[in-house]
C-alpha cells in the first residue's frame, strides 16, 4: 500500500455491528432478490497506452477495466482538491454484493471519500463483501461521459470501460488507483478513468452479461 502526501482514496469498506438496523433505502424494493451482477470486474494490462493529461494532471494507464455493477450509493464532491480530476464517487457491488437480499441487510453510506457498511448480522462473510464492492472515483474522458455518470442513481446497473490510472499533478501530487478487488483501507479505491458509460436498470443489465 502505498502512502500518498494528501488525502486521497478513503476506506474501501468498514463493517461496524450494530444492535439494531432499519431497512436501508428503497432500491431493495425495486429489485427482485436473485437479481444480481455475476459477472466479475475484468482488468487486463494497458500496456502501450499514452498518458493523458486532465485539468493539468496527467493520468497514467496502469490497467484497462470494464465493470458491469449496481450502484450502491453515489456522493458527489466539490471542494477537495480531488473534485478536480472526480467530482463523483460510486459504491459499486457485483455478485453477492449487488442483490436485494444481501443489501436490505446492510446500511451503505459515503463520506469524505470513504465507502462504509453496517449491519446487525453480517448476512454473508465479510471477505465476501469486501470483494464484491468497492468505492471508486471516477474521472469521466469526455462532457457526455460526465453526463452519464451523473445522471445513475441507487440501484440503477452501470457497465463502464476504461482504464485504473495513477494521476500526478504539481507539488508532488500523486493518486494511484488500486490494482485488487481484495484489498480494504487507505489506498484500496479505484481510480477509473472512464472512456464509455451505460445507466440502465439492473434487471436488463443482469439479462444482457452472459450466464
Amino acid at each position: 500500500m502505498s502512502a500518498f502526501p494528501f488525502r486521497l482514496c478513503r476506506l474501501t469498506a468498514l463493517a461496524v455491528l450494530v444492535a439494531s438496523l432499519s431497512a436501508c433505502g428503497d432500491y431493495e424494493a425495486r429489485v427482485a432478490d436473485g437479481i444480481r451482477i455475476d459477472a466479475t470486474p475484468l482488468q487486463t494490462p494497458a500496456d502501450g497506452v499514452a498518458p493523458v493529461v486532465v485539468n493539468g494532471y496527467t493520468l497514467t494507464p496502469l490497467a484497462r477495466f470494464d465493470i458491469s455493477a449496481r450502484v450502491l450509493s453515489r456522493r458527489e464532491y466539490k471542494q477537495d482538491r480531488e473534485a478536480e480530476l472526480s467530482q463523483l464517487d460510486l459504491a459499486l457491488g457485483w455478485g453477492a454484493m449487488s442483490d436485494s437480499a444481501v443489501l436490505r441487510k446492510l446500511e451503505i453510506t459515503q463520506s469524505d471519500r470513504f465507502f462504509f457498511w453496517r449491519a446487525s448480522a453480517l448476512p454473508i462473510p465479510r471477505d465476501e463483501v469486501v470483494r464484491s464492492a468497492s468505492n471508486m472515483h471516477l474521472i469521466p474522458a469526455d462532457p457526455t461521459v460526465r453526463r452519464t455518470l451523473l445522471s445513475a442513481g441507487k440501484g440503477d446497473g452501470v457497465h463502464l470501460t476504461g482504464y485504473l490510472v495513477e494521476a500526478r499533478g504539481q507539488k508532488n501530487y500523486v493518486w494511484r488507483s488500486s490494482l485488487s478487488r481484495e484489498d480494504s483501507g487507505r489506498g484500496a479505491c479505484e481510480l477509473v478513468y472512464v472512456t464509455a458509460a451505460e445507466v440502465l436498470p439492473l434487471p436488463e443489465l443482469a439479462r444482457r452479461l452472459p450466464h
